[in-house]
């Protein structure tokens, strides 16, 4: 079953990498060498309603995936944990999942018109159940921007109070998820965890990109995250700089 996963041809950045894509709706990979692939040629049966906004749909197939990444480097017993204990200001791991799952339903139905049908919570609010609802979810939502033209993205919505486009929603839609999402990346370094990449190289993937640090993925596929099974190995940085201002 294909549940969305997408690449990005030109940053190659989608966790699980490129050997996981769904070649029925993306294409196939072309490969010049070594490194990054070239460009993405349509086969039979893909379908693209705008070429104009592909770049945003493509953009969230792959935050989507991202957000259930980083989601599956936190453990069980890390939802009640906050920045600092005993202050409620700072969300919880908990309450991060929670709000990404309503709040990007909200944006969905009530800004962009698309509603998938389903409670954007899971019946147990338990680590597994979030990554599942949340995936299932986006899955869907991705599906529904696939089939837009490009009339329906400039059309002007309500943000709020004030008329956007629903391109302009979308940008903006995908920049409030990568920052809670980089809210928690930086809980996860609190609690003393190794991060795998999200982007690309960690200090626990080997450092600086300069340094030809590897991008590792925790995953090799969207179904090996749903399943719960055991992340990638991680070298660490062996010896060399973590940040281009080593203390």
């Amino acid at each position: 079953m294909c549940l969305g996963l997408s690449s990005d041809p030109v940053f190659a950045d989608t966790p699980f990498g490129l050997e996981h894509l769904c070649f029925t709706q993306l294409g196939r990979v072309v490969r010049r060498g070594r490194g990054r692939p070239r460009h993405i040629a349509p086969t039979r049966g893909v379908r693209f309603a705008s070429m104009t906004y592909e770049f945003l749909v493509e953009t969230y197939a792959t935050e989507r995936v991202k957000v259930v990444s980083v989601w599956s480097e936190f453990r069980d017993q890390d939802l009640a944990v906050r920045p600092r204990d005993g202050d409620p200001r700072g969300r919880s791991v908990h309450e991060h999942m929670v709000h990404q799952c309503v709040s990007e339903d909200l944006w969905f139905r009530n800004m962009l018109g698309i509603d998938v049908g389903a409670p954007p919570l899971p019946a147990q609010e338990k680590r597994m159940e979030f990554i599942r609802q949340y995936a299932e979810d986006s899955g869907k939502r991705l599906a529904a921007l696939r089939e837009k033209g490009e009339t329906w993205w400039e059309e002007e919505v309500h943000f709020f109070d004030v008329p956007r486009s629903r391109a302009w929603v979308m940008v903006r839609r995908m920049t409030h998820t990568s920052h809670h999402r980089g809210q928690l990346m930086a809980m996860l370094r609190m609690l003393g965890r190794d991060l795998h990449s999200n982007y690309g190289p960690t200090a626990d993937t080997g450092g600086l990109m300069q340094n030809h640090a590897p991008t590792i993925y925790a995953y090799g596929s969207l179904e090996e995250l749903l399943s719960g099974g055991e992340k990638r190995k991680l070298p660490g940085v062996g010896g060399k700089a973590v940040t281009e201002r080593p203390g």
